[in-house]
């Protein structure tokens, strides 16, 4: 019940999105790289700002592809990223268990905040990067600023959960699980 609350809080005061992905092969590098990261015990308030700015980012693929089928309807892009958000809740059902503790003015489990967080950063620093685009006449101030815009949004956040984790480290895997894992 909490979580619907905060995840329709969060969807509820975002802006309409740009369908503006990044390129593929940085979307599945970004995905498997999260998996590999927990194996080597980076805390999960890390890893939950990478997930959610992932999920973000899957939702707006998953605009683009709605814009190429033709298919419109009232709150679409909002539905869209809301629902791509809202899959972090698989991780819950699968490798995490909610511990929820207070954060701020919410209590919330660190991964679902960190989460949350990741996503709404990575959308905000999506939107920063049309309006600078737009102030410049249209055009970027640097190549690839497109993509050095949200990493550097996202690397300041982790860097600020790395050094206040709000999250107990996931345990580091051993040498022989982690070359099993990448098998």
């Amino acid at each position: 019940m909490i979580f619907a609350l905060v995840l329709l809080f969060v969807t509820a005061f975002s802006l309409p999105a740009l369908a503006n992905p990044a390129c593929a092969v940085c979307t599945v590098a970004v995905g498997a790289s999260l998996e590999i990261a927990r194996q080597f015990g980076v805390d999960d308030s890390v890893v939950g700002v990478w997930g959610g700015a992932f999920m973000a980012l899957l939702g707006f693929w998953l605009i683009k592809w709605f814009d190429n089928k033709g298919w419109n309807f009232k709150g679409r892009d909002f539905w869209l990223i809301s629902l791509s958000v809202a899959m972090i809740g698989f991780m819950y059902m699968g490798q995490l268990t909610y511990a929820p503790k207070p954060i701020l003015i919410f209590y919330l489990d660190p991964f679902l905040f960190s989460s949350i967080l990741g996503a709404l950063v990575f959308i905000w620093a999506s939107d920063f990067y049309q309006w600078m685009k737009a102030k410049n006449g249209g055009h970027a101030h640097f190549p690839f600023e497109k993509v050095v815009v949200p990493v550097v949004a996202l690397a300041l956040v982790s860097t600020w959960f790395y050094y206040n984790p709000l999250c107990t480290p996931t345990p580091a895997a051993n040498a022989e699980d982690l070359l099993s894992f990448m098998e």
